[in-house]
């Protein structure tokens, strides 16, 4: 009975995305099979690369725009890289709006339960 509790504390303290912070001693072998349950757009090394790309992307998009002369209608738009600190301005802007309005448009966790 003491063996088959060690067996389950031991699959309990594997590490897995439902309990990141258990054990840190998994192995490689056993990772690939922890990722092989998940969506591929769901697996960390996959978020981790995806967020690389991007980055490198957008980097490469300003680093272009030092080479073209850009006509804005505006005095402001005609700045360098406005459109990425103008788009990253009015994401912050807007998350910042939505956990606002979400204070008042919050329900409790019992609303839709039924008496």
């Amino acid at each position: 009975m003491a063996e088959k509790k060690k067996t389950m504390a031991k699959k309990k303290a594997k590490k897995s995305p439902a309990n990141p912070k258990a054990a840190d001693n998994v192995t490689s072998e056993t990772k690939g099979q922890e990722y092989t349950s998940l969506h591929w757009l769901v697996r960390p090394p996959t978020i981790r690369m995806l967020w690389i790309g991007g980055g490198l992307v957008l980097a490469a998009l300003v680093a272009i725009e030092t080479g073209i002369k850009t006509h804005g209608y505006f005095g402001i738009d005609d700045t360098f890289a406005f459109n990425a600190w103008y788009g990253f301005i009015v994401c912050v802007a807007m998350v910042i709006a939505a956990k606002g309005l979400g204070i008042f448009l919050k329900r409790e966790d019992t609303y839709y339960d039924v008496d």
